[in-house]
């Protein structure tokens, strides 16, 4: 049997971008995937007849331009098409606009609270400095601070450095950026209801808190941190859905002579003498290799792919305890037509955004509450977009496909397991809920996929259904993330590493972990460095 010098583990977004290095770098890679198709959470699927699907993710903005250069990903078909704004709709036929135009964008603040428009420049300031601080160590391995190689000494201090450069008012402010809730800080800034609830949306999508959890004005700083042709925080659509930027990845892997095989459930990483030298398939197939990467999660890749005899008690321990807790669901729907928004001007550039119908602070936490007894929100959450409007590779002329991400929506019920009729009844109360601001909406809907953490554990193999492969929460951040002692994309057993999610610098489409784990394993090779480090572009 063929022996190769890498295998990786899960044809996710971070595998491929991981296997497309080590593949550049001159290495002798294979990709398994258990599923049929690639992609992971990044995927593109035609499930309804004429309309593809993007199933998980659905926007495009956290993918670091640096892999885009890389790895030529727009000559391999990766076409991201921007677009901009958000409106969050009123039970009594209001709405509250987010636009690009700072003129515009003024204006409309200052229609609900003069008072909030006055305070926005300063909001944005603020965020864009914490977002500036963050941004470049996306593309870094988090120095170890126990540690005394170094190179380990050399991150700490340059970490330090970015702290002291902002100042002591900056210092403070950054700490408690980073460690309060989301709730919080926007009341620090505004008085209005709506536009607050519409702000706090980025501070819980994916994550199993609520608006007044401490942690989560970090989550709404890991959706400002990305960026559409230099756009820093815009977002895009990539054109044929989410599945495009994973075949972008596959392309460029295989046109360094990467591999990817399909169907292939990796049961088990076959360890030898403390060292990782190949994996088991499912159906006993074994294939070898001198280096293991996994894609995913903490808990799937130490819990279910080893032997824990094979692991640290400590690791076994630590994967038992990591927070990867599911909070979200998701909706993707066919419809017959553009819905209409009663209370939108006609031919509103808001339509092509991001639309949600939550009022205030108070509602968001009662969602929260719900999640917390065991059920799915009665009144949820929700992120719509219909992509198609910009991209008619989606759904046929004159039709269109509409994505919905729903908060909150737990992984195990109070009332037993999940069966098709309750997860029909999840999707019925968001659909109820939709057709309250758009009264022809259900007249339209052709078909709906109703994925909850159910569908998205068990399809997709992210453990509860969690987005992000773990919390973002601060002590699963850095040099913590997925766990102090293994944050540097190294594993427990020699020639085995991580390049998930799970890994820093955490969720999203972003391959940030899987470029930054595909140069540690090229540096413990003594292998040519083909990844950049550091954010090129600040």
């Amino acid at each position: 049997m063929k022996k190769y010098d890498a295998i990786v583990i899960g044809a996710g977004h971070n595998g491929l971008c991981n296997a497309a290095y080590l593949a550049k770098a001159g290495l002798d890679v294979l990709v398994l995937e258990r599923n049929p198709y690639i992609g992971g959470a990044t995927v593109s699927r035609e499930l309804h007849t004429g309309w593809k699907y993007s199933n998980c993710s659905y926007v495009c903005s956290l993918l670091r331009p640096e892999i885009t250069r890389d790895l030529e990903l727009p000559r391999h078909g990766l076409q991201v098409i921007p677009y901009e704004g958000g409106v969050s709709f009123t039970r009594g036929g209001d709405y509250f606009g987010n636009y690009g135009d700072h003129e515009r964008q003024y204006r409309e603040m200052a229609r609900h609270s003069v008072r909030d428009a006055n305070a926005y420049d300063r909001f944005s300031a603020n965020v864009m400095r914490q977002t500036r601080l963050i941004r470049k160590y996306l593309m870094t391995t988090p120095p170890d601070p126990t540690s005394f190689k170094p190179r380990d000494i050399k991150g700490l201090l340059e970490l330090a450095e970015s702290f002291t450069d902002m100042g002591n008012e900056g210092l403070l402010d950054t700490l408690r950026f980073w460690t309060m809730s989301i709730g919080d800080y926007l009341d620090e800034y505004f008085e209005t209801d709506l536009i607050k609830a519409h702000m706090a949306g980025s501070g819980i999508i994916g994550t199993a808190l609520g608006v007044y959890s401490p942690g989560t004005a970090y989550v709404l700083l890991h959706h400002y941190m990305g960026d559409v042709d230099g756009s820093v925080g815009a977002w895009g659509f990539a054109r044929g859905g989410m599945g495009a930027v994973a075949d972008a990845l596959a392309s460029s892997l295989k046109s360094f002579g990467g591999e990817i095989v399909c169907d292939a459930d990796v049961h088990r990483v076959i360890v030898k003498g403390g060292r990782a030298v190949g994996v088991a398939l499912a159906d006993g197939t074994e294939y070898q290799a001198d280096t293991v990467v996994s894609n995913l999660d903490p808990k799937r890749t130490f819990l279910e792919c080893f032997d824990a005899s094979d692991l640290p008690a400590d690791v076994v321990h630590r994967a038992k305890n990591f927070k990867i807790r599911g909070s979200s669901g998701k909706l993707n729907i066919a419809l017959d037509g553009l819905p209409t928004f009663p209370a939108l001007p006609k031919s509103s550039k808001l339509m092509v955004s991001d639309m949600h119908a939550s009022e205030s602070l108070f509602e968001l936490e009662r969602a929260y509450d719900d999640w917390k007894a065991g059920t799915w929100s009665q009144d949820p959450y929700f992120d719509m977009l219909i992509p198609t409007q910009v991209d008619p590779t989606m759904a046929a002329p004159g039709k269109h496909m509409m994505t919905v991400f729903v908060q909150y929506c737990p992984s195990t019920l109070a009332d037993g397991p999940w069966t098709p009729e309750k997860r029909d009844a999840f999707g019925k109360t968001v659909l109820d809920k939709l057709a309250r601001y758009s009264p022809d909406f259900k007249d339209l809907v052709l078909d709906v996929e109703i994925r909850t953490p159910n569908e998205i554990d068990n399809e997709v193999g992210l453990t509860e259904g969690n987005i992000f492969q773990g919390e973002l929460t601060f002590d699963q951040l850095l040099f913590n993330r997925p766990f102090p002692g293994y944050a540097q994309y190294r594993g427990p057993v020699q020639g085995m590493y991580m390049c998930g999610s799970g890994t820093h610098p955490g969720g999203g489409v972003m391959a940030a972990p899987g470029a930054n784990a595909a140069r540690e394993i090229l540096m413990d090779l003594k292998k040519p460095n083909v990844v950049p480090e550091g954010y090129l572009d600040d």
